[in-house]
């Protein structure tokens, strides 16, 4: 098994990424998509979160107002720490019951958008980063994502920096192009990953 820490900003164009990985063959483990099933009403991580931050962060039906929530952690790192305090424990051990059901000969992604700022990359055999610019990254959040400059800048400085994910990295992908640009890229590391968990080579 080669296991493998996918990382990118916000923006960078990380997802993409994943699923071009995906459907080449690689077992993807999502930590986003995870840390959204472990705060699902009726969660013990759900209960966690309220008592942490008060009923004021769930909607009407009871599940959690992520907009809301998001609000109040990206602009105060100590309030943020509280949140990952709670979810991250959580995530880790989902991610581990996923990675233990995946075949030996497998290539596991692991899709972790803070996996610099957690330091988790010795968790890993390889680190993928995938990069672009501020200025692209700031263009994709306010053009395809919607948000405001404002929103957009405060979510990029609460993530560590541009140098710090590249200073991490094994494998570098360059997403400051074009989509049609990221695709050949993308299969040409699947298949030297393919070739590394084949040979038994992390």
């Amino acid at each position: 098994m080669l296991k493998v820490g996918l990382t990118g900003g916000i923006g960078a164009g990380k997802s993409e990424v994943s699923r071009l990985l995906a459907s080449y063959g690689a077992v993807l483990i999502d930590a986003d998509r995870i840390a959204r099933e472990v705060v699902e009403p009726g969660t013990p991580g759900l209960r966690a979160v309220v008592e942490a931050f008060g009923p004021e962060i769930l909607a009407a039906d009871g599940s959690l107002d992520r907009p809301r929530l998001g609000s109040v952690v990206f602009a105060d790192p100590e309030r943020l720490a509280v949140l990952n305090g709670i979810v991250h424990p959580l995530v880790g051990a989902r991610s581990a019951e996923l990675e233990a059901a995946a075949g030996a000969d497998s290539v596991v992604v692991h899709d972790v958008p803070l996996l610099t700022e957690n330091g988790l990359a010795p968790l890993y055999d390889l680190v993928i980063v995938v990069d672009a610019s501020p200025e692209t990254q700031l263009d994709r959040l306010v053009r395809l994502r919607g948000m405001s400059e404002e929103d957009a800048r405060a979510r990029m400085a609460a993530q560590a920096t541009r140098e710090k994910r590249l200073e991490i990295a094994d494998i570098v992908i360059d997403n400051d192009g074009p989509l049609e640009a990221l695709e050949p890229q993308v299969r040409s590391v699947w298949e030297d990953l393919a070739r590394r968990a084949a040979a038994g080579d992390a």
